[in-house]
């Protein structure tokens, strides 16, 4: 299966075409960047199209990431799926931003808790955490970083995602050792695509995981004309 994989979520625009039958990942294009993801996702889509010579109706699916992350950025990415999607008659699967982080350590051969962290600011992170036996610990939350350390295991621990060194902090306070193991802006856009051919479409939709409010103060009713 032929899968063309996009997050715009976070502080990075990326692409890349993954085969899921040989394991290989192809013309991955990233951008660092905080805005600015919907004037550059279509430049970078046609850029590996070009590279790889791929007509986009050989794509069999298409991944993107759903959140958490920028309110603005997670609609760019879905938007553009979706899109993509109904133009290729394929299905569009979501994959998780802090699952995408926390991929990479879950595949290699330590055996550790990892909890994946994303920065939501004013003091609270997006956060995930996964034991070592590979069960679910905590769901993806958002919670105060004080609330998410106390939530930490004691035994061995690997910290992911661009909140990383905001829990590490917190968790080296309780007294907890832990090892930053990607303390990224963007999760690796081969694992988003990885994650995306293992995903049921019908219980990975490509809906937005925001898990909190927007940080806009709505404007104020207009007075009443005398």
């Amino acid at each position: 299966m032929k899968i063309l994989a996009i997050d715009t979520a976070l502080g990075a625009c990326s692409a890349c075409v993954y085969e899921s039958t040989t394991g290989q990942v192809h013309g991955t294009a990233t951008l660092a960047m905080q805005r600015g993801h919907a004037e550059a996702l279509p430049g970078l889509i046609e850029n590996i199209r070009g590279q790889l010579m791929l007509g986009l109706e050989s794509l069999e699916r298409v991944a993107v990431t759903v959140g958490p992350g920028s309110f603005t950025g997670i609609r760019v990415g879905i938007a553009a799926a979706r899109a993509l999607g109904l133009a290729l008659n394929v299905p569009v699967v979501g994959v998780s931003t802090l699952s995408a982080f926390a991929a990479p350590l879950l595949g290699d051969e330590a055996r550790s808790a990892v909890a994946a962290a994303i920065d939501a600011r004013h003091g609270a992170i997006y956060v995930m955490m996964i034991s070592a036996s590979g069960a679910m610990q905590v769901s993806p939350r958002l919670l105060k970083i004080d609330q998410a350390a106390l939530q930490l295991p004691s035994g061995p621990l690997r910290i992911c995602g661009s909140g990383a060194a905001l829990l590490a902090a917190a968790a080296r306070q309780r007294g907890l050792s832990c090892d930053m193991s990607g303390a990224l802006e963007a999760p690796d856009i081969s694992f988003v695509a990885r994650l995306g051919a293992l995903a049921d479409p019908a219980t990975a939709p490509p809906d937005p995981l925001y898990l909190k409010a927007p940080d806009v103060t709505p404007p104020g009713r207009p007075a009443s004309a005398p």
